[in-house]
């Protein structure tokens, strides 16, 4: 039986590369383009249907990120139980995979507002102007707070996928089952 986990690794990690990706040129390229528009509606409008393009892209991209993962902890179920620190590095990871979701649908959900909005005025995507209605402000205030949270808590979770792949060189893992024998004796 091979003890590859190719096909899962790959899922795991092309998702979270799309994911991380998309979100970052969103909030870089897509929002900060709009700031080029004729007006700030425009901008708004630009800026939504932009994301709502990339909503689709971005819940297969966090899918294929979570079913690679699941395959990944399933693969190597053994390690993860034998070894401290993997156990830990896939609890912070999937912790934040929670969290990134969670970015990701108040996201959309915030977008949707400044969308239905987008009469008021405003200075861009994510800035309010003097004048604008409460509710715009706050969610323009929060979505400029998500959409720089989102690439952080994704970059983490890149970060700590490279630490996964160091953990698998044969020393970590002796070194890991060695520790976990210790802690049960």
């Amino acid at each position: 039986m091979s003890e590859r986990n190719t096909l899962v690794r790959s899922a795991h990690d092309l998702g979270l590369g799309a994911w991380f990706g998309g979100s970052l040129m969103g909030a870089v390229g897509l929002n900060g383009a709009t700031a080029q528009a004729q007006s700030s509606q425009e901008a708004l409008r630009l800026s939504s249907l932009g994301w709502a393009r990339w909503a689709p892209v971005s819940a297969g991209a966090i899918a294929l990120h979570a079913l690679g993962g699941l395959g990944l902890i399933a693969g190597n179920k053994k390690r993860v139980e034998q070894q401290e620190e993997a156990q830990q590095n896939t609890a912070v990871k999937t912790a934040l995979t929670v969290v990134g979701v969670g970015l990701t649908v108040y996201s959309g959900m915030l977008g949707k507002k400044v969308y239905d909005l987008q009469d008021n005025p405003t200075q861009g995507v994510t800035e309010p102007a003097a004048g604008s209605d409460s509710e715009l402000t706050s969610a323009q205030q929060q979505l400029k707070y998500c959409q720089w949270a989102l690439p952080a808590v994704t970059g983490v979770l890149v970060v700590l996928g490279a630490q996964q792949g160091e953990q698998q060189r044969p020393a970590e893992q002796a070194r890991g089952r060695l520790s976990g024998v210790l802690q049960r004796s």
